[in-house]
């Protein structure tokens, strides 16, 4: 069974974000980036899928600059077998990202492809459903627990009031969540295979997709500084300065 884990490039969740000054976008310029976190997620139960015996190849995916490559990488050292980069050097909204994974699922013929629930930049939570939708194949979100039986995923996912279980019949689209499991750290000796396995890269042209966007960021601002807390004498000032200064009761 072959699986496909899109990964993306994004600023390192430990590095605070910064605003552009003219509020286009996010500042970018010598800013830390790395995996995202919920691909880690992904990356890692497609290895462990594989040490199981249930998948025999994993393949990562990234749409992004040439510096991708570098996400892919670590994947790689992950246990990932090879990689594929999409280069664009604009930012590709879901739809798009949605349709050029599509294309790479007809080149590849995964039987499952195993991505975040989202990326932490846009915060969209988008792909996995778009791309699911495209390929006209069964989906599975917040997945916190995937088992494969009889050409079959069995799929545990969180929701409001519990956990749900569905059963997918291959090929399927899931989207990884937060309690799937915890990824490994690459081990130096890993990290130095992964600089031999290949990646493959390949122009959007090629897959014949037009990444115009069809969403406009019109401003990008940094949330309100919170204002420093007060300490009260008693329940009854609380109440009072809860009804007159915060004007929540």
């Amino acid at each position: 069974m072959k699986v496909l884990v899109p990964v993306k490039r994004v600023i390192d969740s430990n590095v605070k974000a910064r605003v552009k000054p003219d509020q286009t976008g996010v500042d970018l310029a010598n800013v830390k980036m790395s995996m995202n976190p919920f691909c880690e997620i992904a990356v890692e139960e497609a290895v462990r899928l594989k040490e199981k015996g249930i998948a025999t190849e994993v393949v990562a995916v990234s749409i992004g600059p040439v510096q991708a490559q570098e996400t892919i990488r670590t994947a790689l050292a992950m246990g990932a077998d090879r990689g594929l980069l999409i280069q664009s050097d604009v930012d590709v909204s879901p739809l798009e990202v949605a349709k050029l994974l599509k294309a790479v699922v007809d080149e590849e013929k995964p039987e499952l492809v195993l991505m975040g629930k989202q990326a932490i930049d846009g915060d969209n939570n988008a792909v996995g459903q778009m791309l699911a939708a495209l390929l006209d194949w069964p989906q599975a979100t917040f997945a916190s627990k995937i088992e494969i039986v009889g050409g079959k995923a069995v799929v545990t996912r969180e929701v409001d009031g519990g956990l749900q279980t569905l059963e997918l019949t291959l090929p399927a689209v899931v989207t990884a969540d937060l309690r799937l499991n915890e990824p490994r750290y690459a081990s130096l000796p890993n990290i130095m295979k992964a600089k031999k396995k290949t990646i493959d890269a390949k122009a959007v042209a090629d897959y014949g997709v037009d990444i115009a966007s069809h969403l406009k960021v019109l401003k990008v601002t940094e949330p309100p500084k919170r204002t420093a807390g007060v300490k009260v004498e008693s329940a009854a000032e609380l109440v009072s300065k809860l009804k007159t200064e915060a004007g929540v009761i």
